[in-house]
This record gives C-alpha cells, sequence and structure tokens, in this order.
C-alpha cells in the first residue's frame, strides 16, 4: 500500500479514536449522576486524551466548568493530507560525495545508530550517567559514541558469522528503490532460515557471539614442584571463535601462551 494511504489511514484511525475519548468526556459532564465538574479536572482529562493520540493540533476544544464541547478542525487536517507521503532531507554534503539515493539510504541507517545507543547498556556495558556538568556530559556522549565505532566496525568485520546481511549490494538491487522497505539479500535469509552461514557456522547475534567469545579465559598454571614459577595459558578456541578473531584481525594468545 502507498505511504500516502497508510498515513491517512493511521491518521484518520488517530482522530476518531481521539473524537470518541472526547464525547466520552462531554458526556461525563452531563451525567445526572456525579458528573464532571470543574475547569480544571476536565481540561487535565482533555490533555491527556489529546496527548495520547498525538493529533491535538486537529481538534478546537472548549472547556467551561460544566461542560466540554470539542470540533475537528477539517481545515487543519487538509492541510496535513496534502503532504501525504512526502517528506525532505536536506544535507550539507554536495551531491557528488552523496547522491540523492545516498541521502535516502543513509538516512534511512540512522535506526542503526539509535539501536546502538539503546544497546550500550547490554553489549559493551557503557551504563547511563546521570552528569550535569556540561564537561562530563560531553565526556559521557564521547564514550558513547566511541561505543558505536567500535560496535559498528565489529559488527561490519564479523557479519559473515552474525545473522547480520553481509551482501549490501544484494540487498539493494532487491529493493525497489530507496523510499521503499529495506529488504534482505537472498544469503541473509538463507541465514535466517537455517541459522547457519554459507561456511555452514552457527549464525550469532552480536549479542550471542560476544558471550561465546567470553568464554576464552587465561589460566594461571602453578607446577606441583613450586619451584617452577607459575605461568599463563589461554584457554584454546573454538573452531567458531578462531574464524572470528580472523575476521576480526586480532590475536586471541593476548600475549600468552596457547
Amino acid at each position: 500500500m502507498p505511504t500516502s494511504l497508510l498515513t491517512a489511514r493511521k491518521r484518520e484511525d488517530l482522530l476518531a479514536a481521539t473524537e470518541a475519548d472526547l464525547e466520552a468526556i462531554s458526556k461525563a459532564t452531563k451525567r445526572d449522576k456525579r458528573p464532571l465538574q470543574g475547569k480544571d479536572k476536565t481540561a487535565l482529562r482533555v490533555g491527556r486524551v489529546v496527548n495520547r493520540h498525538k493529533v491535538a493540533k486537529h481538534f478546537l476544544t472548549e472547556v467551561t466548568e460544566t461542560s466540554l464541547s470539542f470540533s475537528c478542525n477539517e481545515d487543519k487536517v487538509a492541510e496535513e493530507a496534502r503532504l501525504d507521503g512526502i517528506y525532505v532531507l536536506r544535507t550539507s554534503l554536495p551531491e557528488e560525495v552523496l547522491g540523492r539515493d545516498g541521502v535516502v539510504f543513509s538516512y534511512k541507517e540512522l535506526e542503526n545508530v539509535e539501536r546502538a545507543f539503546r544497546g550500550f547498556n547490554s553489549e559493551l556495558d557503557v551504563r547511563p550517567i546521570r552528569h550535569r556538568l556540561a564537561d562530563r556530559v560531553r565526556a559521557n556522549i564521547f564514550l558513547r559514541m566511541l561505543s558505536y565505532y567500535v560496535v559498528w566496525h565489529m559488527t561490519e568485520a564479523l557479519a559473515p558469522v552474525l545473522f547480520k546481511d553481509d551482501d549490501k549490494e544484494g540487498a539493494r538491487a532487491a529493493r525497489q528503490g530507496p523510499v521503499a522497505p529495506a529488504v534482505r539479500s537472498l544469503g541473509a535469509l538463507k541465514k535466517v532460515a537455517r541459522k547457519r552461514t554459507e561456511d555452514g557456522w552457527p549464525a550469532h547475534s552480536f549479542e550471542t557471539l560476544l558471550a561465546d567469545l567470553g568464554t576464552i579465559c587465561v589460566n594461571t598454571v602453578q607446577a606441583a614442584d613450586q619451584s617452577v614459577p607459575p605461568f599463563k595459558k589461554v584457554t584454546l578456541p573454538t573452531a567458531l571463535q578462531r574464524r572470528a578473531f580472523e575476521l576480526l584481525g586480532v590475536s586471541y594468545h593476548l600475549g600468552y601462551a596457547a
């Protein structure tokens, strides 16, 4: 269904829901037993209703000590309807750096940034700290941006063993256009269905792969002969863990013996 029709249907549903709630409040001011009285009390209920459905701008309300009257502002509704399915994106980048389609794709990928900020508490354990001083607030946001930078590069490198779509060109080719809903590539759909990668590795989310890699530890080994000094030894990684370290381009030895 076109975006304009979806927007119109959603607006109609919200307007109808708001009108029904306002009508219920209006009836409450007119009932015989314990009618709703008081301008402040009525206005408070009206505020909760219009804020819940987010269409306050489309209604005209008049609250008195003993009544509520309202009407839908049809001119406002019609004015908004003329822009259904239309949105404008502006960027300071020149067209040769980021073309028209690139602007739309980049805008839609902002959801990844929002998801990363929501996931900081679980993935990299960057807890929100209630700072009030300007320098501390900036420092906290800076650390969160560094965390997002690390997560983004890790997920891009680990994409072949994650559920993440690692065939972006295939996904874009299957998409009808930059404005159309995003689709996953055939390879990504296969990974989701089989829960395995093309190479036969178990597919992971970023969180479960971090948990898997977290099982690697450094043991301190002490010989029975106390004259022999203790030494450190890293547990042997599984085949999947080795593959993950290869994709990241780092060694699991951490400077210790394997």
